[in-house]
């Protein structure tokens, strides 16, 4: 289990709203660790508000701030409810690590790393009856209001989240399941202030540089797919060597086995005929004792003789 790695305060983006006035708040993220840590701050409504800085490196037992500002609106939403969202993903780096070293595949979770992820809910506060606001997490700013442009929309940089990421430790649901990254005041401010045909030479550049990111993410996402399958294939290797390893150990029992009945095969065969010698001579050795039966050729002859010449003197 994971130790926290950042602190947040306050857990809630609490606004003054004011038609068509816009407001700000300020966050604070606290290094509870050793390690430096790299944050990004994205939203389910980044043409509604702008944050800096959005990403940034804290040092150990370090603080850093940043402030979302919320764009005027005409009209507060129904009963004061904002269903926006924010996300704060915290994630420990390299010491040397700088802020522009920070990309969005830092904040990936496909590799294992343990990235830190809070969901902040936007809560609107009605001004006081005084002109002087003065709220605890609210400060009302008079800055120009954000002016939406179909130029713009294309220089927005959108990082999505998955649906699993909806909804925070207090049950709130996000209206779209999508976190995107919000402008800072700096590039809203640049933004009024560039001609419509650098602006337009901005996108060409920006939609280049967007398409080798897609490229370069797509690139990480074959290699730790490459990656996975290659330990994939390493362990049907291992469970093949073992298998074959079990089969050879098997095989070598059953060689044991035909070698042991052939010499038993053999010997029974040797004791076979022996047996059938032993038989023989004892057949042979019956036939010359025969016992004859009955009285000899040449004692009935005699007899025979001896009959008729008695018989032939008692006659005479």
């Amino acid at each position: 289990m994971y130790s926290e790695l950042v602190e947040i305060a306050p857990r809630e983006l609490n606004f003054v709203f004011e038609p068509k006035k816009q407001s700000s708040c300020t966050i604070r993220l606290i290094n509870k660790s050793q390690n430096h840590v790299a944050f990004k701050v994205k939203t389910t409504s980044p043409k509604k508000y702008c944050v800096r800085p959005n990403t940034g490196i804290i040092m150990p037992r370090e603080t850093c701030d940043f402030t979302v500002t919320m764009q005027a609106q005409k009209a507060p939403p129904p009963d004061m409810a904002c269903k926006d969202k924010f996300l704060v993903q915290c994630t420990a780096v390299a010491e040397e690590t700088v802020e522009d070293d920070i990309t969005s595949a830092m904040f990936s979770k496909d590799d294992g790393k343990y990235v830190q992820e809070n969901k902040m809910r936007v809560i609107l506060v009605s001004p006081p009856s005084s002109p002087v606001l003065s709220p605890i997490n609210g400060v009302h700013s008079d800055l120009p209001s954000y002016k939406e442009s179909p130029q713009e929309d294309q220089v927005h940089g959108n990082e999505n989240i998955t649906s699993q990421q909806e909804g925070d430790a207090n049950g709130v649901h996000s209206h779209s399941g999508r976190y995107e990254e919000s402008l800072t005041r700096d590039q809203v401010n640049t933004l009024d202030q560039i001609p419509p045909k650098e602006l337009d030479e901005n996108v060409k550049e920006f939609n280049k540089e967007n398409a080798h990111m897609q490229m370069e993410g797509k690139h990480v996402q074959l290699e730790t797919r490459k990656h996975d399958e290659e330990m994939e294939l390493v362990k049907d290797v291992a469970s093949m060597k073992s298998k074959i390893s079990e089969l050879e150990r098997k095989l070598s029992e059953a060689k044991d086995t035909i070698s042991r009945l052939r010499e038993e095969s053999k010997f029974t065969a040797q004791e076979r005929d022996s047996l059938q010698r032993e038989m023989v001579m004892l057949t042979s050795k019956k036939g010359g004792k025969k016992v004859r039966v009955g009285f000899p050729l040449l004692y009935v002859v005699t007899l025979a003789f001896i009959s008729m010449m008695l018989g032939y003197l008692l006659h005479y």
